[in-house]
């Protein structure tokens, strides 16, 4: 490609991507590995803040960040017009309405639990008397609800909320990602997180569904940046969670 057909293809797939002209990208800050708020109310930090200010410097496009609280949130948002692109766990039920990018970023799924239940595993908590707290439409809620076959999953609207509801109605587990449990830690001195998994959590980038240029752009963009350290690097920065294991 000539250098002014490369610049056609970007500007059509920044159309696409971007219909009112500004890039919206969903930060869900629920889940802090990947997002945190800013400072005295500036702009939010971390690994997809990164991503969304890459992605739109790539196509020239002013950015806007959409904030929510849990990406359930965002995901119900995928049809109201909210944003153009977000930062999701790749799940079937939401590639019905989104179209995902490869992953950028590998996390675990595990249990945080009452200190007493530290020597099980997890398929130990599939059992009819379990009860796990999970965060509702978090990509973990949506693959327990496919794969537990005895277990109740008790749901709250954000993690915060289930981590609460976790202890105050002294559930059996909570479920969701390694770090953001591990940083649970510290609430109580009498929990453990299991040192199993349940799932591994692919991280990627989703445009909505009907943006064939946009979504072709962004898969391309995701595979040039796994070649490089960018994601690595973000997740390492200052005040950044680390532990992650990246997707090659």
């Amino acid at each position: 490609m000539t250098k002014r057909q490369i610049d056609g293809a970007n500007a059509a797939a920044a159309r696409d991507l971007a219909p009112s002209g500004t890039l919206k990208a969903a930060i869900n800050l629920g889940n802090s590995v990947l997002a945190r708020p800013g400072k005295n109310g500036g702009d939010p930090k971390g690994v997809t803040v990164d991503l969304a200010r890459e992605l739109a410097r790539r196509l020239d496009l002013p950015l806007q960040f959409v904030l929510y609280n849990a990406a359930g949130h965002v995901f119900a948002a995928s049809e109201k017009a909210e944003w153009d692109v977000a930062f999701l766990a790749i799940e079937p039920e939401r590639a019905k309405k989104v179209s995902f990018s490869p992953p950028y970023l590998t996390l675990e799924g595990t249990y945080l639990v009452h200190d007493r239940y530290r020597h099980l595993s997890i398929a130990d908590f599939d059992h009819p008397d379990a009860r796990i707290a999970v965060t509702e439409n978090a990509a973990y809620d949506l693959y327990l609800t496919r794969t537990l076959k005895h277990a109740k999953l008790v749901r709250a609207s954000t993690p915060p909320a289930a981590l609460q509801m976790f202890l105050d109605r002294k559930l059996d587990a909570l479920a969701g990602v390694r770090e953001i449990l591990a940083s649970y830690l510290g609430v109580d001195g009498i929990l453990s997180v299991l040192p199993d998994q349940f799932s591994s959590i692919q991280q990627a980038v989703g445009v909505p569904v009907g943006r064939p240029l946009a979504a072709a752009f962004v898969h391309e963009f995701v595979t040039e940046l796994k070649a490089t350290a960018f994601v690595r690097d973000a997740l390492t920065s200052p005040g950044s969670a680390a532990g992650s294991s990246i997707s090659r």
